[in-house]
Parts: C-alpha cells; sequence; structure tokens
C-alpha cells in the first residue's frame, strides 16, 4: 500500500475502522474456523462409542433434572482432581456429546469417572435418598424415577436428530431403540447413564481417593436393589 493510499485511510477515519474490522474479521475465521476442518486438531478415541437408547435417555433425565447444574463432568489435569477422580478428561471421549455436560460448578463431586466406581444398587438407594448415603448430602431425593415408565415414542427422532450432527447411528440402532426401552424405568436410564461415564477410555493407573464410608454391598441390577429398598425411602 503506497504512502498517498495510507494518508487517504489516515484521513477518513470511517474507512479505516471499517478496513481494520474487516482484517480482524478475517483473522478471525481464519484462526477460529479452519482448525475444525484440519484433521489433525480432532482427538480421536477408538474405543468410544455413541450412547445407547438406555444411555441416551438417562442422560436427557440427567439433563431435565439439572443434574449438571450441581455437577461437572470434566478432570481437569491438576494431580489433586486426578487422585480424586481419575485420569483427567480427554477431547475425544465427548465426541458425541451434544451438549457438552462439561458444567462449571461443583456443589456435588465431578462425574466424569464415577462409572463402575460403585455398584447399581449404591446409584439408586443415592437417588431415592441421599442422605442415607452422605449424611451432609442437599441434593434432592428422586424416588419418584424409580416408577416411572420410559416413554420409547421419542427415542427414534431423538437419535435420527443425532445422526444428522454425525453421532453415527445406524438404520438398525434407531429401528431397535423403542424396543430396548420398552419395560424400563427412568431410574434404569438414569443408572445406565451414570455407569457408563468415564468407562470408554483406557483409564492409566492412578491412586484414587475412595472414601469406603460411601461404598455399599455390591449388586447386579436395579431390581434386585429395588426389592430391598422402598420407594419412600431406605430401610
Amino acid at each position: 500500500m503506497s504512502d498517498q493510499n495510507v494518508n487517504v485511510l489516515e484521513r477518513k477515519p470511517v474507512i479505516l475502522i471499517i478496513v481494520t474490522l474487516l482484517v480482524i474479521l478475517i483473522g478471525s475465521v481464519v484462526t477460529a474456523l479452519l482448525p475444525f476442518f484440519m484433521e489433525g486438531m480432532e482427538v480421536k478415541i477408538s474405543t468410544v462409542r455413541p450412547y445407547t437408547a438406555l444411555e441416551l435417555e438417562g442422560r436427557d433425565i440427567y439433563m431435565r433434572e439439572g443434574c449438571n447444574n450441581c455437577h461437572t463432568q470434566t478432570v481437569r489435569p491438576l494431580r489433586d482432581e486426578v487422585l480424586r477422580y481419575g485420569e483427567f478428561s480427554k477431547s475425544g471421549e465427548f465426541a458425541y456429546d451434544h451438549p457438552f455436560l462439561w458444567g462449571s460448578k461443583r456443589t456435588g463431586p465431578d462425574l466424569a469417572r464415577i462409572g463402575g466406581k460403585y455398584p447399581d444398587s449404591w446409584h439408586v438407594q443415592h437417588m431415592i435418598d441421599p442422605r442415607s448415603i452422605v449424611k451432609e448430602s442437599n441434593m434432592p431425593a428422586y424416588a419418584f424415577m424409580a416408577t416411572t415408565p420410559l416413554d420409547p415414542s421419542t427415542i427414534q427422532s431423538k437419535m435420527g436428530a443425532l445422526r444428522t450432527v454425525g453421532v453415527p447411528y445406524t438404520d438398525e440402532d434407531i429401528s431397535a431403540a423403542p424396543g430396548l426401552l420398552t419395560g424400563k424405568t427412568e431410574m434404569d436410564a438414569m443408572v445406565a447413564y451414570l455407569q457408563v461415564l468415564g468407562t470408554m477410555i483406557n483409564k492409566a493407573a492412578v491412586e484414587t481417593v475412595v472414601d469406603s464410608a460411601l461404598v455399599v454391598p455390591d449388586s447386579t441390577t436395579v431390581a434386585d436393589s429395588l426389592n430391598s429398598i422402598s420407594v419412600s425411602g431406605v430401610k
């Protein structure tokens, strides 16, 4: 650009502002959007899979009840977090999460690695009567989930919508989904979702801090748990 053109811009501040904004806009677009089209920028984890129909319903219930307002789902790469929760989170773990549920507030603990940490019976009891597990808990009770059946009529449209944004559900997955939800309750779905969190990666060996007071005897299914736990509270 010649000195004459520079002088013209300096004498016309409105044009100078417009040119400056255009340059910033072009730079921002290139910097922010170009990485989305670069294969090397996307971290892929081969063991990560789409949620099953039951897990997907549980995730929707998790959002409906606002669980993400009190629990994060991302372990930061800090020593104290890794010691408490386990392997720090990787971007590839969330490839099929729409929306992300990373969160920013921990009224309760992070749940990114909760899957498999406790048996199904622990989660059922905790959902029905949180204070029977953690005395100081301010979490509300969700006993109604144990008797609320799932509605299979919407699952196909949900999975179809997710497929349009890149989740690799097949036609067979979508057609079989309603049958997989028949006879299931919201408690079944919630427990299925919680039990899958953090289980799709190969976790490094870490010295995870576990409070033995929070562990209850093992059980195999939610139904077994409900045989010994009343809906209104814990015996």
